[in-house]
């Protein structure tokens, strides 16, 4: 479990940076890219550390940790960037708004809402659960399928030929 436990915060790492940046994090819109590649990070380094072949249950396994831990990089990282980033979106909506005369009501107060403190405190909480439920599946598949990816092969043994007389 101690080996495992540095692959798997690599990989949430991996998972939570990428996951947390604006423009990058859209990638996750493609079949979970991110939390996928994190599991496979965990599982590369898990056998890079090893000299025997890593089991594929062990290879899930570092995907799972490293998809729980990568939901906790990705809360730590999203607070600044929300807290950056979050005027910024509440000026483009409302300009948005402006410009556009034939946006109903309801739309208007709810695009109104983006970026206000409330609605990125509830944002942030829903995306953390979002992340600790989308980390454990999919960065568990990534380890799986890192563990068979980077999986060593064992060493044939020969035995050696006696020598003639």
């Amino acid at each position: 479990m101690n080996a495992m436990l540095m692959p798997a915060l690599w990989g949430g790492v991996t998972i939570g940076l990428l996951s947390a940046l604006p423009v990058v994090g859209a990638g996750n819109c493609c079949c979970c890219l991110w939390v996928v590649s994190g599991g496979v990070v965990a599982a590369y380094l898990l056998q890079a550390n090893t000299a025997e072949p890593v089991a594929l249950g062990d290879g899930a396994l570092a995907g799972l940790l490293a998809g729980l831990f990568g939901a906790v990089v990705y809360a730590v990282v999203s607070v600044p960037v929300t807290l950056v980033t979050g005027p910024f979106q509440q000026r483009l909506f409302r300009g948005l708004t402006e410009r556009l005369q034939d946006v109903p009501d309801s739309v208007r107060q709810a695009l109104d809402g983006i970026g206000t403190s409330e609605a990125s405190v509830f944002g942030m909480v829903t995306a953390f659960v979002f992340m600790l439920i989308a980390g454990a599946v999919f960065a568990s598949l990534g380890g799986l399928l890192g563990a068979v990816f980077f999986r060593k092969n064992p060493e044939s043994r020969i035995p050696n030929p006696e020598p003639r007389p």
